[in-house]
């Protein structure tokens, strides 16, 4: 069962891999071929962080193994630490959040039926939040900027 977890879980990281190397590439400009020692390295400690969650008996979020793994690897005293920052320093996190974001919609959009089932005051709740977040980014965007002098 674990191997069949870890054959799916590779494979998806691949794919946020790769989309994350597109992202990277069109977004800020950062060859492929210079982030891809960066996204092995990533996906290798996601796919620890998962397998860890599996084998410990203790009720911990895969997130907070894969935490504690990208913290320590990339700790000075750690042999080969330079290496790990230098690779992933080539993969910009916007880059990273993109795929991970669009799987989250789609996740949503397949269980839009489940999401309506929460009735009608959660869709003006939603797009209230939605509407919110937006013009609080914008509002804060345009006094930091204006108090830069960039606009």
């Amino acid at each position: 069962m674990l191997l069949k977890n870890i054959q799916e879980w590779t494979l998806l990281l691949v794919i946020f891999g790769f989309t994350a190397l597109i992202g990277n590439w069109a977004g800020y400009d950062i060859l492929p071929l210079a982030a891809i020692p960066g996204m092995i390295v990533l996906i290798l400690i996601c796919l620890a962080g998962f397998v860890l969650r599996e084998l410990i008996p203790i009720n911990f979020p895969s997130i907070a193994y894969i935490s504690i793994i990208g913290v320590a690897v990339s700790m000075p005293w750690m042999p080969g630490s330079e290496k790990v920052i230098e690779w992933t320093s080539e993969v910009q996190l916007l880059a990273l959040a993109t795929p991970i974001l669009a799987y989250a919609g789609i996740a949503i959009g397949r269980s839009w039926t489940d999401f309506m089932k929460l009735g009608w005051k959660t869709l003006v709740v939603a797009s209230l939040v939605l509407l919110g977040t937006f013009l609080g980014s914008a509002l804060i965007a345009e006094v930091i900027l204006r108090m830069q002098g960039i606009i």
